[in-house]
């Protein structure tokens, strides 16, 4: 057996079939969501509006092939596809009465337990294949609350991190480590940069992007010339040692405007710093502040308010009060950050990292 075929399921996918452990794999639903991120104990199904069941399957840890056959013999079929802890893989595919559709994609698995769901107006999935791939390079994310798997029950809530596999090809998985309310310095000061470090392999990337919790003034702040540099390039060293490709993300701006209908820049010298310091090591910049700034402005105060998370009172379950908040993102609005980032990626030329890039998918317009 090969190395990349050293574990797998083939199998018809229906709901009926419900969860054993002996058999390894079926369908099931958790108790309740979960609002506990650090739990990371979510289930792919209940990142929808209308929750539907998550089929779970038990593997051993590792990077994972997935191809879906989608499609119906019955009626058109709309589907989406959500894996692990609310990572988007599949948006809206839609296949004609008797259609048959193959779709692949890669999923990182940490906990010993490979989980999807089907979901959409119409989902219909006729077929799925899992392949252990140990051959594949991993996307570590090291970030805050605008990058992490938000819990799912928080959802609409949403980070970049859930939506960046859209726009990845098959041969490369991501593992989020990205958790809210940290800053260069706190994510190391709790070992979760380490954490990292002992999973992080020749030929992996490491995707930095902090400042939102920087510029606090608390035991996590830093300086942007001084301290907030001299973390980062702990990251950058670390990620040169395993020799993987460290690269560094500017923070997108967050939803201020001036009188004119600039956006303000929150960020004071942060983005500057970073940028000094991905030239000064050499390292790839993807400048998602100018990115997110004209994407903002272009859509003006009002339309802005769908890419972050504003919503009416009992819009939402999770939400019964509403949010107007002006950091954090809706789905829709994750996505297209997820977006600009894959798009920053083919702009800054981040090698060998581009070649991984669904090209047409970054370069479209939302």
């Amino acid at each position: 057996m090969s190395e990349n075929m050293e574990f797998g399921y083939s199998f018809i996918p229906r709901v009926e079939n419900k969860y054993d452990k002996e058999k390894g794999y079926g369908f099931s639903v958790p108790p309740n969501s979960s609002r506990y991120e650090d739990l990371k104990d979510s289930w792919p199904g209940d990142y929808f509006l209308t929750p539907v069941p998550t089929l779970l399957m038990d593997v051993p840890n590792g990077n994972y092939k997935v191809t879906l056959i989608l499609g119906s013999s019955d009626q058109p079929a709309i589907t989406t596809v959500k894996a692990g802890l609310g990572h988007l893989k599949l948006h809206e595919v839609r296949t004609e009465i008797g259609e048959s559709l193959a779709k692949t994609f890669a999923v990182h698995i940490d906990d010993g337990q490979l989980k999807l769901a089907f979901g959409g107006e119409a989902p219909g999935v006729q077929h799925v294949e899992v392949r252990r791939m140990t051959s594949i390079p991993t996307m570590f994310l090291a970030s805050d609350s605008t990058v992490t798997d938000q819990p799912s029950g928080q959802f609409p809530y949403s980070g970049w991190g859930q939506m960046i596999g859209l726009f990845l090809d098959e041969s490369i998985a991501v593992a989020n480590h990205a958790r809210s309310g940290r800053s260069s310095k706190s994510f190391i000061a709790e070992s979760r940069l380490n954490r990292i470090a002992k999973k992080l392999c020749k030929g992996d990337y490491l995707l930095v992007q902090f400042a939102h919790n920087d510029e606090k003034d608390n035991a996590g702040g830093t300086r942007p010339f001084t301290t907030y540099q001299d973390y980062l390039k702990q990251y950058i060293d670390l990620a040169q040692e395993a020799e993987a490709y460290p690269i560094l993300v500017a923070p997108m701006h967050r939803r201020f405007f001036e009188k004119d209908g600039s956006i303000k820049n929150t960020h004071g010298d942060y983005i500057e710093a970073m940028r000094q310091l991905a030239q000064q090591e050499k390292v790839p910049f993807i400048d998602l502040a100018s990115l997110s700034k004209v994407y903002f402005e272009e859509l003006g105060t009002e339309c802005t308010k769908e890419v972050f998370l504003w919503a009416e009172p009992g819009q939402y379950k999770n939400l019964p009060e509403g949010a107007e908040d002006n950091t954090h993102f809706s789905e829709s609005g994750a996505i297209e950050i997820a977006r600009l980032v894959a798009k920053g990626i083919l702009e800054a030329g981040a090698e060998p990292l581009c070649s991984h890039i669904l090209k047409d998918m970054a370069t479209s317009l939302p």
